[in-house]
């Protein structure tokens, strides 16, 4: 018996694992074939080796790339999970209007973020933008001054933005969260004595863990792939300063290095791979 049932499991699974074979093993077993060569896109492969990795190492564009896309995501992934934990315990309590301030909080969070880059590129435009316009006729001579010509200055404003947009979306899953603790639990916890932030520290936080680990883990892998902000913004500029390693890989494959830019893409997807398996088995342990 115990036998058939671990076929019929198998059984049920193979569709599943069939699905995950064909749209993501297969892919990157290709993907991985392809970056050790030198392909264009048109002319036939040769096949290089490393090569291509260790062009990229040697790349002092590709390196500025790693690091830009490494500050965005450690500005914008703690931001979006403290923002969305706000709203979330903020849209929890009872007030009047309370659906309508969730929908305007999730509501950019559902436009495209190349779209909601460019309305944002317009508001805060150095000059002819409509903050600087309003600021000047508010007596401020230089408006918000020439920002997009500061690295720190530009990575802030891409971080603001993109935690502004996404901030309810997090938000939906810590408020899920929030909503399946039982009220039992709070009600015992002040018979005991305990304040809202014991509360908070001993019932909400520990039983919050699922919800945490997923906006961590997805808020991760945003932030580390992000593109479209960027390119809307500051299309990776001045020069190459806010250029992100998805945008560096974009344009190395338009610019005839397949090949290349596909090894860039693997190295991605480990820089992605390594801090999401150690968020995951750190809330696993707290949990």
């Amino acid at each position: 018996m115990r036998h058939v049932k671990t076929g019929l499991h198998t059984f049920m699974a193979f569709p599943a694992f069939l699905l995950f074979a064909l749209f993501f093993l297969w892919p990157l077993a290709q993907g991985i074939g392809m970056s050790l060569t030198d392909w264009d896109g048109i002319r036939a492969p040769s096949f290089v080796g490393l090569q291509n990795f260790f062009s990229f190492f040697k790349d002092s564009r590709a390196l500025g790339d790693i690091k830009t896309t490494l500050l965005f995501t450690l500005g914008s992934a703690p931001l979006l999970n403290l923002v969305g934990l706000g709203y979330a315990l903020l849209m929890d309590g009872e007030f009047h209007g309370k659906g309508l301030a969730r929908v305007i909080i999730y509501l950019p969070a559902i436009i495209s973020p190349l779209i909601m880059g460019y309305i944002w590129y317009f508001l805060l435009q150095p000059d002819r933008g409509f903050v600087s316009q309003a600021m000047m006729q508010w007596g401020f001579s230089r408006g918000l001054g020439d920002w997009m010509n500061e690295y720190w200055l530009e990575m802030l404003v891409l971080i603001l933005v993109n935690v502004w947009q996404y901030a309810g979306m997090t938000m939906v899953i810590y408020l899920a969260g929030l909503q399946g603790i039982p009220q039992e639990l709070y009600e015992s916890a002040k018979m005991d004595g305990a304040g809202y932030s014991s509360r908070f520290r001993y019932v909400t936080l520990p039983l919050l863990i699922p919800s945490i680990r997923i906006n961590v883990v997805t808020n991760i892998i945003g932030s580390l792939s992000v593109f479209d902000i960027i390119m809307s913004l500051t299309d990776g500029g001045p020069g190459y300063a806010t250029e992100s390693l998805g945008i560096y890989i974009m344009r190395m494959c338009y610019g005839s290095k397949t090949g290349y830019s596909t090894a860039v893409a693997m190295i991605m997807f480990f820089i992605i791979l390594v801090p999401v398996v150690i968020s995951m088995r750190l809330t696993q342990e707290r949990e």
